[in-house]
């Protein structure tokens, strides 16, 4: 089942209608997330969309909206700054709480990560607030503008100015009022866990304003760099590092009623994301995690189908070693098993029928570690072959498929 995705509307501060998406996973949520795009971004932007699935992939629902007279949203981007698009933000998590439930988790990306800080206390469900490539002060993207565009907005008042490649009509207001923000004391008074997650070599919010954000917030407190990465995260791995780290970190923070919902013990879910074309998310008793292939074939946010399969042996054997030395008393102080797979042509196909034929090999190298006998070398090896995933591989496997509708339980 894929994750439910819900487009919807709301209204803004101005009056306007804001266009929004929940994305949510196909079973009750760890928490919601509300997400804040970069400055004349839009809630569908690469980074927006890649972190949201990374997150809807960890199990946690993502609400992203366009702010005002942006991307789908009504209004006039002229008459927005950022004191309306921090009201925009609480606006959309009263929407939450009156129609799902109310964000417990706020990220930002760029001027985004300011707005989320600054409406953190008027959202009192939130107890994790996530920035990424924020700015100190929100006064610092008054250096997008060039110089002459500044002139103009502050002579005559307005100025249509071209950023990113694209036209916007800017007004005097809009840097009146990043010009009048006192972010400092809205960082001082946050009342939630805080990440800070900026790029050491970002090319638009210098790395120095993570650590003044840092420095001016209270335990607890975390920063993670994301080394390498430009600001807009255009980079897929980077947004998924992001999501990866934002959900590990998050679960430090939510409530004890925000676990996530697993399916029953021997059952495993995998469904697809949309990190990637062949990402997919695997739930398996309380664990989740990623399979994907490699680089050039998928985009290797985790391991490889085979990789999955090998580990399976790899962990049966080792545990299978590990109970058997500790019931015989066996001085094993260590196992390493290392796997490979291969298909071979084998010669002595049984049918005959076939112009060729091929077998998969496994080739399974097992250390073992302590003060052993050859005699006890030899046993353990043997109970190697008795693993209950050796068995299951060399034994007669039936997969019985069925095909079932998205509304069957």
């Amino acid at each position: 089942m894929r994750p439910d995705v819900t487009k919807l509307t709301f209204p803004g501060t101005q009056g306007t209608e804001l266009a929004a998406r929940l994305d949510l996973p196909p079973h009750p949520p760890r928490a919601i997330a509300l997400f804040a795009h970069c400055f004349t971004c839009g809630k569908d932007i690469a980074a927006a969309t890649r972190i949201s699935a990374g997150l809807v992939a960890e199990g946690f629902g993502v609400l992203r909206f366009d702010f005002t007279g942006l991307g789908s949203s009504q209004g006039e981007f002229a008459n927005s700054n950022f004191s309306s698009n921090v009201g925009d933000l609480v606006a959309a998590a009263d929407m939450l709480r009156d129609r799902y439930q109310a964000p417990t988790l706020l990220v930002g990306h760029s001027l985004g990560g300011a707005a989320v800080l600054a409406a953190a206390q008027q959202i009192p469900e939130v107890a994790a607030v996530v920035t990424i490539a924020a700015p100190s002060d929100p006064a610092h993207v008054s250096g997008v503008f060039a110089d002459a565009d500044l002139r103009s907005i502050n002579e005559h008042g307005e100025a249509e100015v071209t950023l990113a490649g694209r036209a916007f009509r800017v007004q005097r207001q809009f840097l009146e009022d990043i010009s009048n923000q006192h972010l400092g004391e809205a960082i001082g008074r946050l009342d939630a866990a805080l990440l800070v997650l900026h790029s050491p070599i970002d090319e638009l919010v210098s790395v120095d304003h993570a650590r003044r954000i840092y420095e001016m917030a209270r335990h607890p407190k975390s920063f993670v760099s994301i080394d390498g990465a430009n600001h807009l995260l255009t980079d897929r791995r980077d947004a998924t590092y992001v999501a990866r780290t934002i959900a590990t970190w998050a679960s430090r923070y939510l409530p004890d009623d925000a676990a996530p919902t697993s399916p029953p013990e021997g059952h495993v879910v995998v469904e697809e994301t949309e990190l990637g074309s062949f990402a997919q998310r695997v739930n398996a008793g309380h664990h989740t995690f990623l399979a994907d292939e490699p680089i050039g074939v998928g985009d290797d946010t985790g391991p490889t189908p085979y990789d999955l399969l090998l580990a399976g042996l790899g962990a049966c054997t080792s545990m299978t070693l590990r109970m058997y030395a500790q019931r015989k008393s066996i001085p094993l102080d260590h196992v390493r098993v290392t796997l490979t797979h291969e298909r071979r042509h084998a010669d002595d196909c049984a049918d005959p029928a076939r112009p060729t034929c091929s077998v998969s090999v496994i080739e399974r190298r097992i250390e073992l570690v302590g003060d052993l006998t050859a005699d006890q070398r030899s046993k353990l090896a043997e109970i190697a072959d008795k693993c209950p995933v050796h068995r299951t591989l060399e034994g007669e496997v039936r997969v019985v498929t069925d095909l079932v509708s998205a509304s069957d339980p």
